[in-house]
């Protein structure tokens, strides 16, 4: 566990190195200088920026001259170098755990768990605001909060925290959210059983007083002892009657809905105990980009973007949002080697018509599990080639009143940019449908 030093403590603490020069990176940098430091900078893979050393340049040796070293949360603790820094006596820090050592932790909240967690954060800020908090929402989702330009005046602060950030954190809020878990991210953790002892440490570090977390997630309640002093489990029925105008599908959105309002509740927030007035507060939530959103709707299809679902957990949850009506779904991306064997058990459970359409890289992975569990009536499995020809197959199919679902369980790299390129060809794929040219 890192030391709880925070922003403040670096002035004095000798020569400090900025390691990852990404979003984070770029904010760590801006915050050292408001602290009037000028940091080393090394960067794995860095731009054409004058003075960025590369890591494998002679990146390291200059690392390892420094007292800390403020580290992007990519940058895995159990990498060889990392480690290597710290066997020297280096301290790596990272730019949220050293906001949490300074910061008024009565006033934050923090949110984490495998999927769900930018759901959770981004509705607990909404009905905040409309309850009358003033109220910052950040960290994994949007800006950090230690940014210069970020306020620092703020009510409350609700954070999203990401298995990788949590690595760096020495002290907790009394506070803590934890909506799902399901491995993830296991060749930067290392191991399964490293990734949920990482993922909940947030639970467990000092200060950390209640756990508000899901309890329909059989996961956390095997891992209980990990969830810290006290548990407060939350279920999707909490969210009935005040969350509809929220405008959020599936039962798995109801539980992150029922978190969010917990947390407030938890946190203080008095105006959150009322139903009227939360029902009132959810009105206009604008939701996510790629998290289970109607994109359009055509001849009585409707197309549905959940690009962002990168793992099985999320893309179970998505068809689960549909459960009586017939739904294509198209799978498959870059490839991490996951176990799509839950996924197709999942699939071949279900009683309504399923039209799996599986895609490179991954898809032929999918689709073998698929067939190994027992695909058939009614899930059929169509391998496909590329995004457009595959939903112009599961428009074809799921007419006239089914659902075209792009919820991959698998990252977009190598075919696409990220997922929002990836969401942009299926809406353009969906457009196609409409005119014609499907």
């Amino acid at each position: 566990m890192p030391p709880p030093l925070g922003w403040s403590d670096l002035a004095g603490a000798g020569r400090i190195g900025v390691w990852g020069l990404g979003v984070e990176g770029r904010a760590n940098l801006a915050r050292l200088r408001l602290e009037g430091i000028e940091p080393v900078l090394v960067d794995d893979r860095p731009d054409t920026a004058a003075g960025v050393i590369a890591t494998a340049a002679g990146g390291l040796d200059r690392l390892a001259e420094c007292a800390v070293v403020v580290k992007t949360p990519g940058i895995s603790r159990y990498r060889d170098d990392a480690r290597a820094l710290v066997d020297r006596g280096v301290v790596l820090a990272g730019g949220l755990g050293l906001w949490l050592a300074d910061a008024p932790l009565d006033r934050v909240i923090c949110v984490t768990g495998t999927k769900g967690k930018s759901t959770t954060v981004s509705v607990a800020g909404h009905l905040a605001a409309g309850l009358g908090v003033r109220c910052f929402v950040g960290g994994n989702i949007g800006r950090p909060p230690y940014d210069p330009d970020a306020p620092d005046d703020a009510d409350l602060w609700i954070i999203e925290v990401s298995s990788y950030q949590a690595t760096d954190v020495a002290v907790s809020p009394p506070v803590v959210a934890v909506t799902s878990l399901h491995p993830d991210h296991l060749d930067w953790h290392g191991s399964e059983g490293a990734y949920y002892h990482d993922k909940l440490s947030l639970t467990s570090r000092p200060g950390a007083r209640i756990t508000v977390a899901s309890a329909e997630d059989e996961r956390l309640h095997e891992l209980r002892s990990l969830l810290g002093p006290e548990v407060h489990w939350v279920g999707s029925g909490e969210a009935t009657g005040w969350s509809e105008p929220l405008g959020l599908l599936g039962r798995h959105n109801a539980v992150n809905a029922a978190i969010a309002r917990a947390v407030l509740v938890t946190a203080g927030v008095t105006a959150a105990e009322d139903d009227g007035a939360v029902r009132a507060a959810a009105a206009g939530y604008p939701g996510l980009d790629s998290r289970l959103r109607v994109i359009a709707t055509v001849d009585g299809v409707e197309f549905v973007d959940d690009s962002l679902s990168t793992n099985v957990l999320p893309t179970m949850a998505a068809v689960d949002a549909f459960p009586e009506r017939r739904v294509a779904v198209l799978l498959g991306g870059f490839d991490r080697g996951i176990d799509y064997g839950p996924l197709a058990t999942h699939l071949a459970s279900r009683a309504a018509p399923t039209l799996a359409l599986t895609l490179p890289d991954s898809g032929d992975r999918i689709a073998d599990a698929l067939e190994a569990a027992g695909a058939g009536a009614p899930v059929e499995v169509v391998r496909c080639a590329d995004l457009p020809g595959a939903v112009a197959r599961a428009f074809a199919w799921a007419r006239p009143d089914g659902v075209v679902l792009l919820s991959p369980a698998a990252p977009s790299f190598g075919r696409f940019r990220d997922y929002r390129d990836r969401a942009a060809a299926f809406a353009d794929a969906a457009a196609a449908c409409g005119t014609g040219r499907g």
